[in-house]
């Protein structure tokens, strides 16, 4: 059997049609509601997503629910939600915490730097901002003697009630550093000796909110790190060079950009410093 016949069996199988208008629909409003931009590989994915919807919503085709989600506020949300993706997990791409450490956190000490605002953007079910947290709460940080803030924004609602809420499964400790972990976590006993327990202090230095990034941004003063990995590479690259311009102008100078393995910061290269390892310098 051929791909092509492989995929006509798949659609000959599928309980709701889908025709590749249907699939230019869902592209187009995707990029112009949230600058994400859906390939045709994605074709099945995307059915799959969004046939769980048409079942919950108790309709039959997919035209009747497109009327829904641009006239429902409400199943809006649920469409984004659907179609975002929310990989993530405690202490990724490592090496950045540990630039947080050896070198962010000194050149705070010697400046006697007090007021420190740091975004996480695209922070998914909170692992990235609890990281952020537990790193400082490691360093002194998150003490009367700073005044510390961790904006923590992404587009799905779901993944932000999760990360608010602060709990994990126990499979989380293996990515954790033993000091964090001292500093930033609770392990359930009993009945959740299963679950990770995000602690108050780092739950208090964290503000989660829903935000799409191709709107307004509700930042007060300039930002000393902005945390934005993994979630670039679903955007189309003039959109990418808008997002690392306007993180250029909110970073304060020497404020630090953190971008994923796979991303780059394209034409904007000449005005940062590079530091090596996906993270980039405001002068």
């Amino acid at each position: 059997m051929n791909a092509i016949q492989a995929l006509s069996q798949i659609e000959e199988q599928r309980e709701f049609e889908f025709t590749d208008k249907d699939f230019k629909f869902i592209q187009d409003f995707m990029l112009r509601e949230t600058g994400i931009s859906l390939s045709e590989r994605k074709t099945s994915m995307v059915y799959g997503r969004l046939a769980r919807r048409l079942r919950r919503t108790g309709l039959d085709n997919f035209k009747d629910y497109f009327y829904r989600v641009e006239n429902d506020l409400d199943e809006r949300v649920a469409f984004i939600n659907a179609l975002t993706t929310n990989k993530t997990q405690f202490f990724r791409e490592k090496h950045h915490f540990d630039y947080i450490v050896n070198t962010m956190v000194p050149e705070w000490q010697q400046q006697k730097k007090r007021r420190i605002r740091i975004w996480s953007a695209g922070c998914s079910t909170g692992e990235e901002p609890y990281t952020i947290a537990s790193t400082l709460a490691a360093c002194g940080v998150l003490t009367p003697n700073y005044d510390c803030k961790i904006l923590a924004t992404d587009l799905d609602t779901q993944v932000l009630e999760v990360a608010r809420n602060g709990t994990y499964g126990i499979e989380a400790m293996k990515a954790i550093p033993d000091l964090m972990l001292k500093h930033g976590f609770i392990r359930g006993k009993g009945k959740k000796q299963e679950l990770l327990k995000v602690k108050p202090l780092l739950q208090q230095a964290i503000t989660f909110k829903q935000l799409n990034l191709m709107g307004n941004w509700p930042h007060k003063g300039p930002l000393d790190a902005i945390f934005c990995r993994n979630v670039m590479i679903y955007f189309e690259k003039d959109v990418q060079q808008k997002l690392i311009e306007r993180y250029w102008e909110k970073l304060a100078s020497g404020g630090i950009l953190f971008i994923g393995h796979s991303e780059s910061i394209g034409q904007m290269g000449s005005r940062f410093e590079n530091l090596g390892q996906t993270m980039f310098r405001k002068p």
